[in-house]
């Protein structure tokens, strides 16, 4: 199956998560995953949130900014791959002049 995001519908969403500022995204979301294309704008954060039941991958194609992975912080840039396993905490800041670009997969464990 591709999922050709260019064809989804971009949605602009505000303090995504209690977090600042705009996230736009395309998302394909079945019952077992949800697979978003996003762009997190310059200055803008998606707020520190727990995956009870699923986990996150998270692609960084371009940009630049900083995670909170539950008690330290880790640099995200073009080409970092995060991991937020089940039962763990984290938070995405775009500390950048430009978009903060990736891709995010959370795959449901229940």
């Amino acid at each position: 199956m591709i999922i050709d995001f260019s064809k989804i519908e971009e949605q602009a969403i505000q303090k995504f998560k209690d977090g600042e500022g705009e996230l736009a995204t395309r998302n394909f979301v079945d019952e077992k995953n949800k697979i978003m294309m996003s762009r997190l704008r310059p200055g803008a954060n998606i707020g520190y949130h727990k995956h009870e039941n699923n986990s996150e991958i998270i692609y960084c194609f371009s940009g630049e900014g900083h995670l909170e992975y539950d008690e330290g912080v880790e640099k995200f840039m073009a080409g970092d791959l995060h991991y937020c396993p089940m039962g763990h905490s984290h938070a995405l800041f775009n500390d950048g002049e430009n978009d903060l670009v990736y891709l995010a997969i959370v795959p449901e464990h229940h």
